[in-house]
């Protein structure tokens, strides 16, 4: 298991919770082929198109910040997500900045939305 794996694991742990599943569970749900579309429109706007992009390929993923997971996925998203989860955005960011790019690479295996 990765770094940002071992250390997501714990933060779940220190909270109670399934981080990764909960993660996972909300993951499925919001990346149908609209919701990809929408991601790569709000990547477009916030200038990070291009690392989209790169999970949607078939090449390497690109990799995000969770600054830039917050301007990919806008404010609203993030606290929806929040809301869902029940993880603080200081937590949900770099843990969707370390599973989102893989998320949607698994869900384009043709290399399109």
């Amino acid at each position: 298991m990765s770094l940002i794996g071992n250390l997501v694991d714990k933060i779940g742990n220190t909270l109670g919770i399934d981080l990764h599943a909960k993660l996972n569970e909300q993951l499925h749900t919001m990346l149908d082929p609209s919701n990809i579309q929408q991601i790569v429109a709000k990547a477009d706007e916030a200038g990070l198109g291009d690392k989209v992009r790169s999970w949607i390929g078939k090449g390497d993923n690109l990799p995000v910040s969770p600054d830039e997971i917050r301007q990919i996925l806008g404010n609203s998203e993030v606290q929806t997500l929040v809301a869902r989860t029940g993880l603080p955005a200081d937590t949900l960011l770099p843990a969707l900045a370390h599973f989102l790019p893989d998320a949607v690479d698994k869900k384009t295996p043709e290399g399109t939305a």
